[in-house]
């Protein structure tokens, strides 16, 4: 290994393959096969394409802060080092806590809907054992930079988006009544029920993993990139699942919705078989579990650029700031170890308790995650402001200084707020019960860390303390991984 500071693979991620590590993230096979039909069984509303719709402008908004302040603070830790940079580096481990715990809990939720899947799918095997071999698939790859894992996944998420497209146009071309664009995105049609909340509820859950592309900031060709990136995933994912909703609603009826949807025989795959043949159907099955993977992959991978990121600074352990050398080289090693070991803890201590795979691990530790991640961009927003006022910047104009992330801080807390009222809905307790308050537990309590980390070091290592989210080396003066075998 070099001396001196370590860096990751630079300048090898383009738009593309930005976009796609943010996409899978999402998983929009997850979304179609799981979180469209479950929002309409909830709530029986037909706004759950209008839910989409606002929520993409709300993700939008959040995001114009986020992605401006990154253009001056790439980092591979960015929620961590924008509020260290906008705020203070207290702020800033606080935002490196939660993210470190949301992230954590997007990634782990998945194993037990991938084991739990494969093990419907070949009939046997308890599904911790397959979610054992998730666990192995995703320690290997992570021993690759981000441009090796973006060309993997990019070939299933262009399958997985095909499959999607393909069931957008069964359902409009199978519909029970009328498309009924006027129903589904007229604004009563989020009132159905008092069914507000819980839609953009399920909304944002979709939306969780799409921020994530910033984390690749050091690896991407430009900050260019990195906006393009953005854009294309934010909007990308936003109409495909608002087109992918309204063809549900149009294909199951949008007078019987809460029934349909509930029905294990007007499920997405079911109406893809039916039009398409049974090939097409087993395909969409297998991509659902190759989705779920690479959703997996991209969290796992967001979580150990954290970790690298801190390590650098020296906030974490050096010794996690490990990178993979050669000319393959760049990738995140101790983060891997870090969050893969991470997992099978959280993994083993709920699997020896006996816990529910779907109803207790995905449903409690992807709600966590999805609250977590809301609250960091909300944060971002405002410390994007905060950024800005102290005179950092280059020549962006009002509506990115100044308009835009107030807009978004703004919007920010009120979906937090329509979450924090329907967690219930998403956990499935009774209603009335102060269960959904304990998802406030592992929040708070990374909270406290990162304040009494912050704390500390400013009193013990204030040398550490001053570089909080300043700890990027100049790219000029540090040997890229790439060239580590190279003798000069």
């Amino acid at each position: 290994m070099t001396s001196g500071p370590r860096v990751l693979a630079r300048f090898t991620l383009g738009p593309a393959a930005l976009a796609c590590t943010a996409v899978v993230a999402s998983s929009p096979q997850t979304v179609l096969n799981g979180g469209i039909p479950a929002t309409y069984a909830a709530t029986g509303a037909a706004g759950v394409p209008l839910s989409f719709a606002l929520l993409m402008a709300v993700i939008g908004f959040l995001a114009v802060g986020y992605v401006a302040v990154g253009r001056h603070v790439r980092h591979g830790a960015p929620f961590y080092a924008q509020l260290a940079r906008g705020g203070n580096p207290v702020l800033g481990l606080v935002g490196a806590a939660v993210a470190f715990v949301g992230y954590n809990a997007l990634q782990i939720s998945l194993y037990p809907l991938l084991g739990t899947t494969i093990a419907a799918l070949t009939g046997g095997g308890p599904w911790w054992l397959w979610a054992l071999i998730g666990w192995l698939i995703v320690l290997l790859l992570g021993q690759y930079p981000g441009a090796v894992g973006a060309k993997v996944l990019g070939v299933l998420l262009a399958l997985e988006i095909t499959v999607v497209v393909l069931f957008i146009a069964a359902g409009f071309t199978h519909r029970t009544h009328g498309v009924e664009a006027g129903m589904v995105f007229a604004p009563s049609s989020l009132l159905v029920f008092g069914a507000a909340a819980t839609l953009l509820v399920y909304a944002a859950a979709a939306f969780a993993g799409l921020e994530t592309l910033l984390a690749y900031a050091e690896e991407a060709i430009s900050h260019r990139a990195l906006v393009i990136g953005t854009v294309v995933a934010i909007s990308g994912c936003g109409v495909l699942y608002c087109l992918a909703s309204w063809a549900y609603g149009a294909w199951v009826g949008f007078d019987k919705l809460r029934v349909a949807a509930a029905d294990g025989a007007r499920q997405p795959l079911a109406l893809l078989g039916d039009v398409y043949g049974v090939g097409i159907a087993d395909l969409a099955t297998l991509l659902l579990v190759t989705s779920v993977l690479a959703a997996m992959c991209s969290f796992h991978a967001t979580v150990a650029r954290y970790v690298f990121a801190l390590a650098r600074e020296q906030v974490l352990p050096a010794g996690w700031a490990k990178v993979s050398p050669g000319a393959r080289g760049g990738a995140p090693l101790g983060g891997t170890v870090v969050q893969s070991t991470t997992a099978a803890i959280v993994l083993g201590l709920f699997i020896a308790a006996g816990a529910d795979p779907i109803r207790t691990i995905f449903s409690w530790l992807s709600t966590i995650g999805a609250v977590c991640v809301l609250l960091l961009l909300t944060c971002s927003s405002w410390a994007a402001l905060n950024f800005f006022d102290k005179g950092h910047g280059g020549s962006e104009g009002f509506w990115v200084r100044q308009a835009f992330p107030f807009l978004g801080g703004i919007l920010g807390v009120f979906v937090l707020l329509f979450m924090t009222s329907s967690l219930g809905t998403l956990l499935g307790t009774p209603s009335g019960s102060p269960l959904p308050w304990l998802v406030a537990v592992p929040i708070a309590a990374a909270i406290g860390v990162g304040v009494i980390a912050g704390l500390w070091l400013r009193a013990a290592r204030p040398q550490v303390y001053a570089l909080i989210g300043r700890g990027v080396p100049d790219g000029r003066t540090v040997k890229d991984p790439a060239l580590e075998d190279v003798e000069v």
